[in-house]
């Protein structure tokens, strides 16, 4: 028809540099190192790192989209009480969001059955917890992210009454409570 093709709008968002070519030589000491860190932890410590970390990636991954804020508490929750340095809980996070986001399925009973094993009853209930701070990093939970945090708490064997007890502490979060309030002008 002779027109021209329209112009795309314009905006103030500056292009992305394109990322820095990294030295091959440093990428590959750092992953020697944080591999030798988790090499030298005792294999039940090592396995339950590992099966926490694939947990809260399987919390995360729940929506099928794993943010920069969900990936932010997991490294955090994997660093506290020292458990990993932050290098090693960058690699280790990288690594288990690969896994949850590729391998699923029953390979998500059988990590968590791994975890529950290896796990006190306070890490149990902290993971639960954990898995509902990670479903509320947007500022709403879901309806699938609140079933997959509630199958993980069932997988680990959270009672019936503290589960309860765990999700009232994220009532304002859950996406149906926001709705409704917002239909009825509450809140």
């Amino acid at each position: 028809n002779g027109a021209s093709p329209a112009e795309p709008p314009h905006t103030d968002i500056e292009p992305r540099p394109a990322p820095a070519v990294a030295d091959p030589t440093v990428d590959t000491a750092t992953v020697r190192r944080i591999v030798g860190k988790l090499e030298a932890m005792p294999p039940e410590q090592a396995r339950l790192v590992a099966s926490a970390a694939y947990i809260l990636a399987r919390a995360a991954n729940a929506d099928l989209d794993i943010s920069d804020e969900e990936t932010a508490i997991m490294e955090e929750a994997l660093q506290r009480r020292g458990a990993l340095d932050e290098a090693t809980a960058v690699l280790v996070v990288e690594m288990a969001k690969l896994q949850a986001k590729t391998v699923g399925g029953t390979e998500d009973y059988v990590v968590t059955r791994e975890f529950k094993s290896l796990a006190t009853e306070d890490q149990r209930l902290n993971m639960a917890r954990a898995c509902f701070t990670i479903a509320a990093a947007s500022g709403s939970i879901s309806a699938e992210e609140s079933a997959v945090a509630n199958e993980i708490a069932t997988d680990l064997d959270i009672d019936t009454p503290t589960l309860a007890a765990l999700r009232a502490e994220f009532t304002d979060q859950m996406s149906a409570i926001q709705e409704m309030r917002r239909l009825t002008g509450a809140g």
